[in-house]
């Protein structure tokens, strides 16, 4: 029998509060959560992915361990479907802020679907505390010298403030 696997894909330039929520109740649906940090060429992001990699085992391994799940960090390139096919996921996770995240998930579950029809899509609402939370504004609140600490953990707060503090 195979284990139960979810796929979590994202940017996560930051990981903030909101995908910490996310990683928490995923944990709670599966013994086994990939996360899988999307690598675009055309992109210029904050962190490169082997520190957002790192930044998530430090921040999410506790809580998937605190849930009995075991969790992996991955990379990818290529679609999510095909990231999820190789890493054995049967189900794609993700979280939902409000209606408009709903909106484009559901487009985005339908195409996915199509391509993948053995991965179901969950969506996971996200908690009231962490609804306003978006990785774009806790960048742009970091990079205009603000405090983020409402918005991320400690650990990443600390690399978010040593990184500006450079520019």
């Amino acid at each position: 029998m195979t284990t139960r696997t979810a796929l979590y894909a994202g940017s996560f330039d930051p990981v903030t509060n909101g995908h910490l929520d996310v990683v928490r109740q995923a944990c709670r649906l599966v013994p086994r959560l990939v996360l899988a940090i999307g690598v675009h060429p055309g992109k210029a992001p904050l962190f490169s992915a082997e520190e957002r990699a790192a930044l998530l085992r430090e921040t999410c391994g506790p809580l998937a361990a605190a849930e009995g799940a075991s969790l992996e960090v991955v990379t990818f390139d290529d679609l999510a479907v095909s990231a999820a096919r190789r890493c054995g996921a049967r189900l794609f996770i993700r979280g939902l802020r409000d209606g408009t995240d709903l909106d484009y998930e559901m487009q985005l579950a339908g195409m996915n679907g199509a391509m993948a029809p053995e991965v179901q899509t969950v969506f996971l609402p996200a908690s009231t505390g962490v609804r306003p939370i978006t990785a774009t504004l806790v960048r742009q609140i970091a990079a205009m010298g603000g405090d983020v600490s409402p918005f991320v953990p400690p650990l990443v707060a600390a690399r978010l403030a040593a990184r500006f503090a450079k520019s």
